[in-house]
């Protein structure tokens, strides 16, 4: 799939957010997406303090608790075929790695200080996975990652596949689908619809702003929230 048709102009709005509050929004926008398109199992955050990231899926599936059966040369080629995918995204990226170690995900890491090196030069400066990550302090300065675990060594880590449906912490990102993630988590946007989730971000924090002011008045009680509760909804 070709990659969603959001503009750099709005990552950069959508970066200013946190992932619940988007979560939240996307549940204006499409209302049937409260059971699915998020992260529902804790993912380590390697850099908290880098705060957001957002950017279009490139999605690769990895296996490391065995070696490949591939050849050299195709080891090879589906390796650079997969740097070639990453390269060609537009905007920048987010790598979304599945690993297929079925029960010992995370044996061996695929993203260390050489891989986040690279996948920054590709203008790919995040990673969402249920596999591992190792070297923290090497890491290339402003990669922002979410694993599921940390682990010292890359086993027989290598590449399955690129470019198809994966699924990290139940979360199913295909290519192309824009991904923000903090460390609360990740989501998927709506494709095609960053604009209205922007939109839908607003008015939440409008209508919630009028619960908060009165409930951080002194000796607000409960027939305040109420009353808030009422003009909340009545905030367009």
């Amino acid at each position: 799939m070709t990659d969603d048709t959001a503009t750099q102009a709005q990552l950069d709005a959508l970066a200013k957010l946190d992932t619940p509050t988007v979560c939240n929004a996307i549940e204006l926008v499409e209302e049937g997406r409260r059971a699915f398109g998020f992260t529902t199992k804790m993912l380590q955050p390697i850099r908290p303090e880098l705060g957001v990231m957002v950017g279009v899926a490139r999605t690769v599936m990895v296996r490391a608790s065995r070696p490949s059966t591939m050849d050299a040369d195709t080891i090879r080629t589906t390796r650079f075929g997969y740097l070639d995918y990453v390269e060609s995204a537009v905007l920048p990226a987010i790598c979304v790695a599945q690993d297929l170690d079925d029960g010992d995900a995370g044996f061996g890491c695929f993203f260390g200080e050489v891989n986040s090196a690279i996948h920054m030069a590709l203008g790919c400066p995040g990673l969402v996975t249920n596999g591992s990550i190792r070297d923290l302090d090497d890491l290339a300065p402003g990669f922002q990652a979410l694993a599921g675990s940390i682990t010292p060594s890359h086993g027989f880590i290598h590449v399955v596949g690129f470019g198809d449906t994966v699924a990290i912490s139940g979360m199913t990102v295909n290519s192309g689908d824009l991904v923000h993630a903090d460390k609360h988590g990740a989501t998927v946007l709506p494709r095609g619809k960053a604009a209205e989730v922007l939109k839908a971000a607003d008015l939440m924090a409008r209508r919630e702003a009028v619960v908060l002011k009165a409930a951080q008045v002194p000796g607000a009680g409960a027939e305040a929230i109420k009353q808030a509760w009422f003009k909340m909804a009545k905030v367009n």
